[in-house]
């Protein structure tokens, strides 16, 4: 996590904050994170790191959690230390914190929409390069669930998969293949023939992929008609917004996996006040 915050520093001081030092000699000041609209709070901690980072003995004050809901103009944390280092650490901390703010407050607006139904919101791969960590992070703090993070912990069959080896059909010459991994495994469909061929060798997951939610509600009968229990779990994904989240969390999936959860949000407002 350091590594990652000492890289941004270095990305936006570069050799010195020239402006501040030119302008401020030392000094010590108060200051105080503000929210600038409703939000749901996400990275205080790390927003204090950073500037810890600048200076060890900044110190760093949070007056809410993470996962809590504020309104514009509450106070989020309060700084104290030398002018130089608190201004020259600014933008990255904030940075850090309108980003994380950004993806819970955008989680938790699907998690409340799909409340009534007993289905999981979950995050995708589609995160930004190097943030995956702290953007799943988010995700959580938001009320959702972490999808796999890395290639190697969940066989994922996508279409483009199935494309190159011929389709479902084939797939079942290469099922001990994929079975010997040892590994859970997911199986993307477009389509209702799809999903029959695949819920016939019982998978852990099967991604229902941009289908109607006529279809989905067809996918999740024939489920529960073929297996007592519910499995395989059906996951939907796919053109997922807060205006069809209610209608698809209501078909009786288990999980709806949302890529706008970490590449589609609206960053947070937050400044930083001088006292």
């Amino acid at each position: 996590m350091k590594v990652i915050l000492k890289e941004a520093l270095k990305e936006d001081i570069g050799k010195k904050d020239i402006t501040t030092q030119a302008l401020i000699s030392k000094r010590n000041i108060r200051a105080a994170l503000v929210a600038k609209q409703p939000c749901v709070v996400c990275g205080l901690n790390l927003a204090g790191m950073v500037f810890k980072l600048m200076d060890k003995r900044i110190i760093f004050k949070p007056r809410v959690s993470d996962g809590q809901k504020v309104n514009d103009g509450e106070v989020l944390a309060f700084i104290q230390g030398q002018a130089q280092e608190i201004l020259s650490a600014e933008r990255v901390a904030l940075n850090f914190l309108s980003l994380l703010c950004g993806v819970a407050t955008r989680t938790r607006q699907f998690v409340e929409a799909a409340k009534p139904y007993k289905v999981r919101i979950m995050d995708t791969r589609k995160t930004i390069p190097g943030l995956r960590i702290l953007q799943k992070y988010a995700v959580r703090i938001g009320g959702g669930y972490n999808h796999r993070f890395k290639l190697d912990e969940l066989i994922l069959v996508k279409d483009n998969h199935l494309k190159i080896i011929g389709g479902t059909q084939r797939l079942k010459e290469k099922w001990k293949n994929l079975k010997r991994k040892g590994k859970p495994i997911e199986i993307e469909v477009n389509h209702l023939d799809e999903f029959q061929d695949v819920l016939d060798l019982k998978p852990d997951i099967i991604m229902l992929d941009n289908m109607t939610v006529s279809d989905i509600k067809k996918a999740v009968l024939l489920r529960n008609k073929q297996y007592s229990r519910r499995h395989p779990l059906l996951e939907v994904s796919g053109n997922i917004s807060l205006r069809n989240i209610k209608k698809i969390a209501s078909t009786g999936v288990d999980t709806i996996s949302i890529g706008s959860l970490t590449h589609s949000f609206d960053s947070v407002d937050i400044s930083l006040e001088i006292l």
